[in-house]
């Protein structure tokens, strides 16, 4: 009889409790509990996991990223921890750099998405043995990695995530996403598996700026009377819309500000949100993330610059911290958005970015999953099971599956479930792992068991 420790990922919700069905499933709880654990499994464990930070490397980057570079250690920390060890990654670093306009320090096609493996800095250490960081579980239990053994995992990643600060400042890092990942580029072959999981993960003190009409860069006097002066100010004129918006260029504090879907200049964020999607059948295998600047509040203010000095338009910073200062991550923030319950943000205005990368981690580890049942549930536990297809979509199917009578279970039975004390859930209150019974049975590619859990 085949027994499936089921992997649990997905966020924990608290919400009103919902209706069921009889035979100890929610519905017979009493109304007066009002909490539930929700979980999203995937019956199959994926284990694989692409990797990709795109990393603002502009020069108001200096004191972020000489943070970053101290703390990725944790990061890596966390995903050797994962329950069952380190999963099958694929890690990869890309600049916010796409190039533009010489004049304005943007050469040609930038970094132009390429994947950075070469290091930068001067400590001696060296990359990996290929565009990306690679490190597989084999099937004898040794590891196949492309890095130097002795140097580690953490140390390979410290050392090509240090980009320096010398990349474009109209930094596009929504469009070097989507050119690491569209196939264009043949050093970035392979990177992408069909089936892993692939993690977004977006570092930057300054929004996205990534623009489809080159012209939004011409430093021509012609162009500046229409345009505005050249300055990434351009990015967020022609990128956002606030309320009110009569006059960008008019200081003053913005309300309700949105990504601009009739700009003439800059791309939608929603069409990288699609190509995103796209890359997967199923878009749940999608994660993403950032530390970027806060999303309000958004003040337009002014600077002097120039000789003669003259006063143009400038973007106040949204946060503050002794790492420097962030402008507010308006289409950042409502591109992590449209990725329900797969994103996660942080500022980068703590003090110290340690705690970004973990909670990235720990959202990556959810993921990839453990276990647990991480609730206080009830005693005896109420749980409502289903196996669930297409979740969340139109044609969306539900079956529910019992609780089994006995364990194990008799073979007419199946397919049912049960918790069962596990010693890798020691750390949670319930201290318990969903266990579904198949025997010899199988369920479509695709399906998710979807559990509900009342607790205290």
């Amino acid at each position: 009889m085949r027994r499936i420790i089921i992997p649990l990922f997905a966020s924990l919700i608290a919400a009103p409790l919902l209706a069921g069905c009889p035979q100890r499933e929610v519905a017979e709880v009493d109304p007066a509990t009002n909490k539930e654990e929700f979980k999203d499994i995937p019956v199959s464990l994926n284990r694989d996991i692409d990797i990709l930070f795109i990393i603002d490397n502009s020069l108001s980057m200096e004191e972020e990223q000489a943070s970053l570079n101290a703390n990725f250690y944790n990061f890596i920390s966390v995903l050797e921890n994962i329950e069952g060890g380190l999963p099958n990654v694929h890690i990869g670093v890309v600049s916010s750099d796409v190039g533009g306009n010489a004049a304005v320090g943007c050469p040609g096609n930038g970094d132009n998405g390429t994947l950075q493996s070469a290091p930068l800095g001067g400590d001696g250490c060296t990359g990996p043995a290929g565009a990306f960081i690679r490190d597989i579980a084999r099937e004898d239990g040794s590891r196949d990695q492309n890095f130097d053994a002795t140097q580690g995992l953490a140390d390979t990643f410290a050392c090509i995530a240090a980009l320096g600060t010398e990349g474009c400042g109209f930094e596009m890092h929504l469009e070097s996403m989507k050119r690491a990942l569209n196939g264009s580029n043949p050093t970035n072959q392979n990177f992408l598996r069909e089936d892993a999981y692939l993690a977004i993960i977006f570092i930057a003190d300054e929004d996205d700026c990534s623009i489809e009409d080159l012209d939004l860069l011409d430093e021509a006097a012609a162009a500046e009377a229409t345009l505005g002066p050249l300055s990434s100010f351009r990015c967020f004129e022609y990128g956002v819309q606030c309320e009110p918006d009569d006059d960008p260029r008019t200081p003053g504090p913005r309300q309700n500000c949105v990504p601009r879907d009739d700009s003439a200049y800059m791309y939608q964020v929603q069409s990288y949100v699609d190509f995103l999607k796209g890359l997967k059948d199923d878009p749940s295998l999608v994660i993403v993330a950032g530390i970027l600047g806060n999303e309000t509040p958004v003040t337009v203010g002014t600077t002097t610059v120039g000789n003669p000095p003259r006063t143009i338009p400038e973007l106040e910073p949204s946060c503050t911290s002794p790492s420097g200062n962030a402008a507010p991550a308006v289409r950042l923030r409502h591109f992590l958005d449209q990725f329900p319950q797969r994103n996660t943000f942080t500022t980068i205005c703590n003090a110290n970015l340690s705690d970004g990368l973990l909670q990235i981690a720990d959202l990556l580890a959810t993921v990839i999953g453990n276990p647990c049942l991480d609730g206080n549930l009830t005693d005896p536990p109420e749980c409502r099971v289903s196996d669930v297809r297409f979740p969340g979509q139109d044609n969306q199917t539900e079956t529910i599956i019992p609780e089994c009578a006995s364990v194990p279970p008799d073979s007419g039975d199946l397919p049912c479930w049960h918790l069962e004390p596990d010693d890798a859930c020691t750390d949670t209150p319930s201290g318990l792992s969903l266990i579904v019974e198949r025997g010899t049975g199988s369920v479509p590619t695709g399906t998710h068991v979807q559990a509900r859990c009342v607790v205290e």
